[in-house]
């Protein structure tokens, strides 16, 4: 037997445990790259990050968003999909931005005196 806290609302105990496993599972996936964006950002070195990793997360939420289409799952793992999708090419345009700025001062460096 659930505990209600309210006739009108309905909000069972099951039902805010159930809210709050979805809004975890939602941003759970998001909250390990933050430290690495604010890392990468404050430091403007993005060799340790792989963008394979990127592309990896991006094909399997790509797929199972266009899965979503076929076959409805749950909201949450579909906005979940979403926001990975989101993060990861911010993450994306982060670490091009940042390798590109490196490669732009390093070909500067380089001065060639011939004879």
């Amino acid at each position: 037997m659930d505990w209600v806290i309210s006739d009108e609302l309905s909000l069972t105990v099951g039902n805010v445990v159930g809210w709050i496993s979805a809004g975890a599972m939602v941003i759970g996936g998001v909250i390990p790259y933050i430290p690495q964006y604010r890392q990468i950002k404050k430091t403007q070195d993005a060799d340790g990050f792989s963008l394979h990793v990127c592309l990896a997360l991006l094909i399997a939420n790509t797929l199972r968003i266009l899965f979503w289409f076929g076959r409805h799952f749950e909201y949450p793992l579909l906005i979940q999909s979403i926001i990975m999708n989101i993060t990861m090419f911010v993450m994306v345009h982060l670490c091009v931005q940042v390798r590109n700025k490196n490669q732009l001062i390093q070909a500067r460096q380089r001065i060639f005196t011939g004879k």
